[in-house]
């Protein structure tokens, strides 16, 4: 059979075939990792040996028996491997993980193999992958330019082919980021959708984690490995009507879309709209409008509360920060000094110090009725939300880790995804749109809380519309 594998679903088909074996599927993994990574920076751990051994060996009969995977560095805690979240003080210290937590322990499970952990910026509080620890991760479609973050090795990693799924997670885009900048599919779940255990709850139960991939199918069967609670969970999603993986580019129904096609926000300070961004979105509107859908310029007014609900979110970020930060001396048993950390994260951990219990309950509860006044526009009978995933295209290096200008330039291009963390929505970004210089934009479709079905459904629909896997960027392994 060919080695150039398109998803992970084909790899398991071919592997429970007989056409190919794990050990041989790790072992093409594992080439195109070595042949690649000198040139994209994606994969920072990597644990061949155990890999090789674990594949010829007696591997859990899951759906994904064989199958390849890398791991994010930030979360998904695997016993004995190391877990540095792109902090240097980690680095130094070689600290490794206890325990698996359960979204490893539902990979491992599924029957997927671990071959590294990849690259992160520090704490992932950006959208690009720069961390001074290991150095800028490089996207596939043009090296110069970022991968995003903060799954931004993940997402290089898919793109290039090294592997044909990758773990990632998400608290303000840190899916949907990285898979628009690579053209990837990226699904944000809905809150409590996967677990987070054994820890409760992050930035207010915004964070969550997913997977990158190249194709929907693979996207909903792996949430199918991922979905469900644990014992104790603070937050469960309503249970899916059956597995996603069978509602890929079934027939939604008639939907009714709005479309968003400029960064929310009433005042002057509101962002000026990318060109390649709203075309990216406008295209996308008439492919729906195409395929029997009633398509409208409508969005929920509540999102051009930006400027609030800025303030808001970075309260509960840099809150966050400061926790995890004071968590971290105490894992390592020493002082993480102001220059261990990188000045964003001096920034936020500053904030995070200095907000009272007082202010941060208010910051919650400001955002609590956001998502009320959001959630009321799928209420009012509204289906899908599409809008960009970012305003532009893939930065270069270097621009947004700038230390004057990076943090405004962030706002000005983070200005669509954050808000459904806090709601707790599912949005997922497709490959729908390249720049005349070839860089991937990508469209998020956001559903109704609990309805990644739909959104599968859809994306599926899309996908044959509209496809993108025999795209393949300069830097690929296949």
């Amino acid at each position: 059979m060919s080695t150039e594998l398109p998803d992970a679903t084909a790899v398991a088909a071919a592997i429970a075939a007989g056409e190919m074996s794990p050990i041989e599927a790790v072992d093409a993994a594992i080439a195109r990792i070595e042949a690649l990574d000198p040139q994209l920076d994606a994969v920072i751990h990597r644990r061949f040996d155990a890999a090789r051994k674990e594949a010829a060996g007696e591997l859990p009969d899951g759906p994904f028996r064989g199958v390849p995977l890398l791991l994010k560095d930030l979360g998904a805690a695997m016993a004995g491997e190391p877990m540095h979240c792109g902090l240097r003080v980690a680095k130094a210290a070689g600290y490794r993980a206890v325990a698996d937590n359960a979204v490893v322990r539902r990979l491992r499970a599924a029957g997927f193999v671990v071959v590294g952990r990849t690259n992160v910026p520090e704490l992932g509080t950006t959208v690009t992958t720069e961390p001074v620890a290991y150095g800028p991760a490089r996207n596939p479609w043009s090296t110069a330019h970022s991968t995003g973050g903060s799954s931004g090795g993940s997402a290089a990693a898919v793109a290039s082919g090294m592997v044909p799924v990758a773990h990632g997670s998400d608290g303000g885009g840190s899916i949907r980021v990285p898979a628009s900048e690579c053209a990837l599919v990226g699904l944000k779940p809905s809150r409590g959708r996967v677990s987070h255990s054994p820890e409760g709850e992050a930035w207010m139960g915004g964070t969550t984690d997913g997977v990158l991939t190249r194709t929907v199918r693979d996207t909903a069967a792996l949430l199918d490995v991922l979905a469900g609670p644990e014992p104790g969970d603070p937050y469960t999603a309503r249970a899916l009507p059956g597995p996603l993986a069978a509602e890929v580019g079934a027939d939604p129904g008639r939907l009714r879309v709005g479309v968003l096609d400029h960064p929310p926000g009433s005042g002057p300070a509101a962002a000026a709209p990318d060109a390649d961004a709203a075309k990216a979105v406008r295209a996308a509107a008439s492919a729906l409008e195409q395929l029997g859908h009633h398509v409208a310029y409508a969005y929920p007014p509540a999102l051009d509360d930006d400027v609030a609900y800025a303030d808001r979110f970075i309260t509960i970020v840099s809150a966050g920060v400061a926790r995890e930060l004071a968590d971290w001396e105490a894992t390592l048993g020493r002082p993480i000094a102001e220059e261990d950390v990188e000045p964003e994260n001096v920034f936020f951990r500053a904030v995070g110090a200095a907000v009272s219990a007082s202010d941060y309950l208010g910051a919650v509860d400001w955002l609590h009725a956001f998502s009320r006044r959001v959630a009321a526009w799928w209420a009012d009978g509204w289906d899908l939300l599409v809008t960009p995933v970012l305003n532009g295209p893939p930065p270069p290096i270097g621009w947004l880790s700038d230390p004057d200008e990076g943090f405004g330039r962030l706002q000005a291009l983070l200005a669509y995804t954050s808000q459904f963390n806090i709601t707790g929505q599912p949005a997922i970004s497709v490959p729908l749109h390249w720049t005349e210089d070839g860089l991937p934009v990508g469209v998020q479709l956001v559903a109704g809380a609990g309805r990644e079905d739909l959104l599968v459904r859809v994306a599926g629909r899309l996908e044959q519309a509209r496809p993108w896997s025999s795209r393949r960027p300069p830097v690929w392994g296949g």
